[in-house]
Protein backbone atom coordinates (compact mmCIF):
# COMPACT_ATOMS: atom_id res chain seq x y z
CA UNK A 1 0.00 0.00 0.00
CA UNK A 2 1.33 3.39 -0.91
CA UNK A 3 2.76 5.52 1.87
CA UNK A 4 0.41 8.25 0.61
CA UNK A 5 -2.72 6.23 1.27
CA UNK A 6 -2.03 4.14 4.35
CA UNK A 7 -3.62 4.97 7.74
CA UNK A 8 -2.72 4.11 11.34
CA UNK A 9 -5.93 2.26 12.19
CA UNK A 10 -6.25 4.28 15.39
CA UNK A 11 -7.20 7.84 16.29
CA UNK A 12 -5.41 9.83 13.59
CA UNK A 13 -5.05 9.23 9.84
CA UNK A 14 -1.55 8.51 8.57
CA UNK A 15 -2.43 10.13 5.25
CA UNK A 16 -0.53 13.28 4.38
CA UNK A 17 -3.82 15.03 3.54
CA UNK A 18 -6.02 16.40 6.40
CA UNK A 19 -9.73 15.70 6.34
CA UNK A 20 -11.56 18.48 4.51
CA UNK A 21 -14.26 18.96 7.13
CA UNK A 22 -11.82 19.84 9.89
CA UNK A 23 -11.69 23.52 10.78
CA UNK A 24 -8.37 25.30 10.75
CA UNK A 25 -8.43 25.50 14.53
CA UNK A 26 -9.06 21.78 14.85
CA UNK A 27 -6.28 21.05 12.41
CA UNK A 28 -3.95 23.15 14.48
CA UNK A 29 -4.86 21.25 17.62
CA UNK A 30 -4.32 17.92 15.86
CA UNK A 31 -0.90 18.99 14.63
CA UNK A 32 0.08 20.18 18.10
CA UNK A 33 -1.15 16.94 19.69
CA UNK A 34 0.71 14.79 17.18
CA UNK A 35 3.86 16.85 17.69
CA UNK A 36 3.67 16.29 21.42
CA UNK A 37 3.01 12.57 21.03
CA UNK A 38 5.92 12.08 18.65
CA UNK A 39 8.16 14.25 20.78
CA UNK A 40 7.53 11.99 23.76
CA UNK A 41 8.94 9.00 21.88
CA UNK A 42 12.67 9.58 22.12
CA UNK A 43 15.42 7.43 20.66
CA UNK A 44 16.28 6.20 24.16
CA UNK A 45 13.20 3.95 24.02
CA UNK A 46 14.82 1.94 21.21
CA UNK A 47 17.43 -0.65 22.18
CA UNK A 48 20.47 -0.62 19.94
CA UNK A 49 20.59 -4.27 18.93
CA UNK A 50 21.61 -3.52 15.36
CA UNK A 51 24.87 -5.50 15.63
CA UNK A 52 24.02 -7.90 18.45
CA UNK A 53 20.57 -9.28 17.53
CA UNK A 54 19.98 -13.00 17.43
CA UNK A 55 16.22 -12.89 16.76
CA UNK A 56 14.49 -11.52 13.68
CA UNK A 57 10.78 -10.75 13.87
CA UNK A 58 9.33 -11.09 10.35
CA UNK A 59 6.07 -9.23 9.83
CA UNK A 60 3.98 -10.04 6.76
CA UNK A 61 1.88 -6.91 6.28
CA UNK A 62 -1.93 -6.92 6.27
CA UNK A 63 -3.83 -10.24 6.30
CA UNK A 64 -7.40 -11.44 6.71
CA UNK A 65 -9.93 -8.75 5.87
CA UNK A 66 -7.09 -6.25 5.34
CA UNK A 67 -5.89 -7.01 1.79
CA UNK A 68 -3.52 -4.07 1.50
CA UNK A 69 -3.11 -2.98 -2.09
CA UNK A 70 -4.29 -5.23 -4.91
CA UNK A 71 -4.40 -5.27 -8.68
CA UNK A 72 -5.25 -7.63 -11.51
CA UNK A 73 -1.54 -7.86 -12.32
CA UNK A 74 -0.17 -8.48 -8.84
CA UNK A 75 -2.98 -10.10 -6.88
CA UNK A 76 -3.27 -9.04 -3.22
CA UNK A 77 -0.53 -7.48 -1.14
CA UNK A 78 -1.44 -9.55 1.91
CA UNK A 79 -0.65 -12.82 0.10
CA UNK A 80 2.50 -11.53 -1.64
CA UNK A 81 3.82 -10.23 1.70
CA UNK A 82 3.04 -13.55 3.39
CA UNK A 83 4.76 -15.54 0.65
CA UNK A 84 7.84 -13.32 0.92
CA UNK A 85 7.92 -13.72 4.71
CA UNK A 86 7.66 -17.51 4.44
CA UNK A 87 10.57 -17.50 1.98
CA UNK A 88 12.71 -15.22 4.15
CA UNK A 89 12.20 -17.07 7.43
CA UNK A 90 14.02 -20.37 6.62
CA UNK A 91 16.97 -18.51 5.12
CA UNK A 92 17.54 -16.69 8.41
CA UNK A 93 17.05 -19.86 10.45
CA UNK A 94 19.63 -21.62 8.32
CA UNK A 95 22.06 -18.79 9.13
CA UNK A 96 21.60 -19.41 12.85
CA UNK A 97 19.04 -16.76 13.78
CA UNK A 98 15.95 -17.25 15.90
CA UNK A 99 12.92 -16.27 13.84
CA UNK A 100 9.45 -15.10 14.84
CA UNK A 101 6.60 -14.78 12.34
CA UNK A 102 3.85 -12.34 13.29
CA UNK A 103 1.56 -14.44 11.09
CA UNK A 104 2.05 -17.59 9.04
CA UNK A 105 -1.30 -17.65 7.26
CA UNK A 106 -4.05 -15.38 5.98
CA UNK A 107 -5.37 -13.77 9.15
CA UNK A 108 -5.24 -10.28 10.58
CA UNK A 109 -2.94 -9.11 13.38
CA UNK A 110 -3.63 -5.57 14.70
CA UNK A 111 -0.73 -3.13 14.58
CA UNK A 112 -0.44 -3.09 18.37
CA UNK A 113 -0.21 -6.87 18.35
CA UNK A 114 2.63 -6.81 15.86
CA UNK A 115 4.74 -4.44 17.95
CA UNK A 116 3.92 -6.32 21.16
CA UNK A 117 5.23 -9.49 19.54
CA UNK A 118 8.45 -7.70 18.67
CA UNK A 119 8.87 -5.95 22.02
CA UNK A 120 8.43 -9.21 23.94
CA UNK A 121 11.56 -10.71 22.34
CA UNK A 122 15.13 -10.55 23.59
CA UNK A 123 17.85 -9.00 21.43
CA UNK A 124 15.83 -8.65 18.22
CA UNK A 125 15.19 -6.62 15.09
CA UNK A 126 11.89 -6.21 13.22
CA UNK A 127 11.33 -6.47 9.44
CA UNK A 128 7.90 -5.59 8.00
CA UNK A 129 7.20 -6.71 4.42
CA UNK A 130 4.86 -4.84 2.09
CA UNK A 131 4.19 -3.97 -1.53
CA UNK A 132 3.33 -0.53 -2.84
CA UNK A 133 0.79 1.39 -4.92
CA UNK A 134 0.38 4.92 -6.24
CA UNK A 135 -1.90 7.02 -8.44
CA UNK A 136 0.74 7.12 -11.19
CA UNK A 137 0.96 3.76 -12.96
CA UNK A 138 4.51 4.58 -14.03
CA UNK A 139 5.73 4.74 -10.41
CA UNK A 140 8.11 1.86 -9.77
CA UNK A 141 10.94 0.68 -7.58
CA UNK A 142 11.67 -0.45 -4.04
CA UNK A 143 11.78 1.80 -0.99
CA UNK A 144 12.80 1.04 2.58
CA UNK A 145 11.67 2.93 5.68
CA UNK A 146 13.04 3.30 9.19
CA UNK A 147 12.49 5.63 12.17
CA UNK A 148 15.13 4.94 14.81
CA UNK A 149 18.69 5.98 14.05
CA UNK A 150 19.71 2.46 15.06
CA UNK A 151 17.77 1.04 12.10
CA UNK A 152 19.22 3.33 9.43
CA UNK A 153 22.22 1.20 8.53
CA UNK A 154 20.07 -1.93 8.27
CA UNK A 155 17.56 -0.10 6.06
CA UNK A 156 20.38 1.05 3.78
CA UNK A 157 21.80 -2.46 3.56
CA UNK A 158 18.41 -3.93 2.68
CA UNK A 159 17.66 -1.29 0.05
CA UNK A 160 21.09 -1.72 -1.51
CA UNK A 161 20.84 -5.51 -1.53
CA UNK A 162 17.38 -5.58 -3.13
CA UNK A 163 18.20 -2.97 -5.75
CA UNK A 164 21.30 -4.88 -6.80
CA UNK A 165 18.87 -7.37 -8.37
CA UNK A 166 18.61 -7.03 -12.16
CA UNK A 167 16.04 -4.46 -13.25
CA UNK A 168 15.07 -3.36 -9.72
CA UNK A 169 15.11 0.41 -9.21
CA UNK A 170 15.67 2.21 -5.91
CA UNK A 171 13.29 4.85 -4.59
CA UNK A 172 15.60 5.40 -1.66
CA UNK A 173 15.82 4.89 2.08
CA UNK A 174 13.40 7.13 3.96
CA UNK A 175 12.25 7.92 7.48
CA UNK A 176 8.59 7.38 8.36
CA UNK A 177 6.35 7.50 11.40
CA UNK A 178 4.46 4.25 10.75
CA UNK A 179 3.00 2.55 13.81
CA UNK A 180 5.17 -0.57 13.55
CA UNK A 181 8.28 1.62 13.40
CA UNK A 182 7.53 4.18 16.09
CA UNK A 183 6.15 1.72 18.65
CA UNK A 184 9.01 -0.75 18.31
CA UNK A 185 11.59 -1.09 21.07
CA UNK A 186 14.02 -2.64 18.59
CA UNK A 187 15.49 -1.42 15.29
CA UNK A 188 12.62 -1.75 12.83
CA UNK A 189 12.52 -1.53 9.04
CA UNK A 190 9.59 -1.57 6.61
CA UNK A 191 10.24 -2.74 3.04
CA UNK A 192 8.05 -1.89 0.03
CA UNK A 193 8.99 -4.52 -2.54
CA UNK A 194 7.46 -2.95 -5.65
CA UNK A 195 4.36 -1.28 -7.07
CA UNK A 196 1.18 -3.26 -7.67
CA UNK A 197 -0.24 -0.21 -9.48
CA UNK A 198 2.44 -0.51 -12.17
CA UNK A 199 1.38 -3.32 -14.57
CA UNK A 200 4.91 -4.47 -15.41
CA UNK A 201 6.24 -4.28 -11.87
CA UNK A 202 3.11 -5.89 -10.42
CA UNK A 203 3.55 -8.83 -12.78
CA UNK A 204 7.12 -9.20 -11.57
CA UNK A 205 6.01 -9.02 -7.91
CA UNK A 206 3.47 -11.76 -8.62
CA UNK A 207 6.28 -14.02 -9.89
CA UNK A 208 7.46 -16.47 -7.21
CA UNK A 209 10.97 -16.20 -8.65
CA UNK A 210 11.10 -12.49 -7.86
CA UNK A 211 9.79 -12.98 -4.33
CA UNK A 212 12.44 -15.67 -3.79
CA UNK A 213 15.14 -13.28 -5.01
CA UNK A 214 13.71 -10.54 -2.81
CA UNK A 215 13.82 -12.82 0.23
CA UNK A 216 17.41 -13.80 -0.61
CA UNK A 217 18.43 -10.15 -0.88
CA UNK A 218 16.81 -9.19 2.44
CA UNK A 219 18.37 -12.21 4.18
CA UNK A 220 21.82 -11.34 2.81
CA UNK A 221 21.51 -7.78 4.14
CA UNK A 222 20.40 -8.93 7.60
CA UNK A 223 23.23 -11.45 7.83
CA UNK A 224 25.75 -8.82 6.70
CA UNK A 225 24.44 -6.34 9.29
CA UNK A 226 24.86 -8.76 12.21
CA UNK A 227 27.76 -10.81 10.98
CA UNK A 228 27.55 -14.58 10.47
CA UNK A 229 26.24 -16.72 13.29
CA UNK A 230 27.08 -20.36 13.83
CA UNK A 231 25.15 -22.51 11.41
CA UNK A 232 22.48 -24.69 12.96
CA UNK A 233 20.13 -27.36 11.72
CA UNK A 234 16.82 -25.94 10.48
CA UNK A 235 14.14 -25.99 13.18
CA UNK A 236 10.42 -25.48 13.15
CA UNK A 237 9.74 -21.76 12.71
CA UNK A 238 8.29 -20.00 15.72
CA UNK A 239 4.93 -18.35 15.39
CA UNK A 240 4.06 -15.61 17.84
CA UNK A 241 1.62 -16.69 20.54
CA UNK A 242 -1.45 -15.33 18.83
CA UNK A 243 -4.37 -16.96 17.11
CA UNK A 244 -6.67 -15.72 14.36
CA UNK A 245 -9.66 -15.87 16.68
CA UNK A 246 -7.95 -13.68 19.24
CA UNK A 247 -6.57 -11.14 16.82
CA UNK A 248 -9.04 -10.68 13.99
CA UNK A 249 -11.15 -7.57 14.10
CA UNK A 250 -14.92 -8.02 13.67
CA UNK A 251 -15.14 -5.12 11.19
CA UNK A 252 -12.88 -4.05 8.31
CA UNK A 253 -10.11 -1.59 9.18
CA UNK A 254 -8.33 0.59 6.57
CA UNK A 255 -5.08 -0.85 5.24
CA UNK A 256 -2.35 0.08 7.68
CA UNK A 257 1.34 -0.19 8.47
Amino acid sequence: MSSILRTFGNAFPESKQPRLWLSLATRGLLVAALFLLVGCETETTVKNTSHTFRTVVIDAGHGGHDMGTHSRWGGTEKMAALDTALRLEPKLRAAGFNTILTRNNDYFIPLGGRTRISNSQDNAIFISLHYNEGPNREAHGVETYYRSKYARELAERIEGSITSLPGVASRGVKTANFWVLRHNEYPAVLVEGGFFSNPAEASRCANPGYREALANAIAAAIIAERGPLQQQAPATPTLAATTPAATQSPAPIPATR
